[in-house]
C-alpha cells in the first residue's frame, strides 16, 4: 500500500479520500523553520516581551493607555493569526473524490486573496492568485484550493517560494503534473520604504505538465486569467 493510500481514512469508501497536514507537507518544498519546541502560549508570552523592547527602544511610552497592550496584541496576532502557517496542524483538512464524472478539461480558480508577510523586512504581501488543474483521478473542493493558498500566506515569504508550495501541495493531493500557479501581488517592502514605488507589482508563476508543455494549455491558462 502506498503511503498516500496509508493516509487516507480508513473508516471511508475509497471513492473519498483524505490527507493528514504531515503527509501533505512532507512533499512541499521546506520553509526555512527551526522547531524550537515552544506552545503557542511560550511564543506569544516571549514575543510580547521583545516587541516591548523594540517600543521602548523607539521611544514609546508603554505606559500609555493605547500603547501598553500592543506588545502583548502583536504577539498574539503574529502567533494565532499571521503566522499561523508555520505550525503544521493548521493545514486545512483535504478531501478529494475520485473522478467519476471523468472531468478532462481545466478547472480554474481566478482572484484567491493573497495577503502575506515578507520574510525580508517583515511588510505587507497583497495580491491575488490563480490557481488551475487538469483532472486526472482526482477533484478537490473549490474552497479548498483557497484554504491551501492561504495557508502557505500566512508565513514569513518570499513570492517565488509561495507561488511553488502551493503547486507541489497540489500536485500530491491531486496526483496529477497538470497543475498552474499564478500570483500577482503588490509588495509593502517596495511601497513603503526602499525605492518606494507604490505602483509596481510582481508575478509568479510555476506551470507545471500541460501547462508548461503545451502552448494551447498554458495560453488558455492565462487568457481565462485575463478576462
Amino acid at each position: 500500500m502506498s503511503q498516500a493510500s496509508q493516509d487516507f481514512d480508513e473508516d471511508r469508501v475509497v471513492k473519498e479520500l483524505k490527507f493528514s497536514p504531515e503527509s501533505v507537507l512532507e512533499h512541499v518544498r521546506p520553509h526555512p523553520v527551526l522547531s524550537n519546541k515552544l506552545t503557542s502560549e511560550q511564543k506569544i508570552e516571549k514575543i510580547a516581551k521583545s516587541f516591548a523592547e523594540i517600543l521602548e527602544t523607539l521611544g514609546l511610552d508603554l505606559n500609555n493607555e493605547s500603547i501598553k497592550k500592543t506588545p502583548q496584541r502583536v504577539a498574539k496576532m503574529y502567533v494565532n493569526e499571521v503566522f499561523a502557517g508555520l505550525k503544521s496542524d493548521a493545514f486545512p483538512k483535504i478531501t478529494v473524490i475520485e473522478n467519476e464524472m471523468a472531468y478532462d478539461q481545466m478547472v480554474l480558480i481566478d482572484n484567491i486573496s493573497i495577503l502575506s508577510c515578507c520574510e525580508h523586512h517583515f511588510a505587507t504581501i497583497d495580491g491575488k492568485a490563480r490557481v488551475a488543474y487538469i483532472p486526472n483521478k482526482r477533484v478537490i473542493g473549490l474552497s479548498k484550493i483557497n484554504r491551501i493558498a492561504d495557508f502557505f500566506s500566512r508565513r514569513p515569504q518570499v513570492q517565488e517560494r509561495l507561488t511553488k508550495q502551493i503547486a507541489d501541495s497540489l500536485c500530491y493531493i491531486l496526483d496529477t503534473k497538470d497543475v498552474a500557479v499564478s500570483i500577482t501581488a503588490k509588495h509593502y517592502c517596495v511601497a513603503s520604504r526602499g525605492v518606494q514605488d507604490e505602483a509596481s507589482l510582481t508575478t509568479t508563476c510555476d506551470l507545471r505538465g500541460s501547462f508548461k508543455h503545451d502552448a494551447r494549455t498554458r495560453s488558455e491558462f492565462v487568457s481565462h486569467g485575463s478576462k
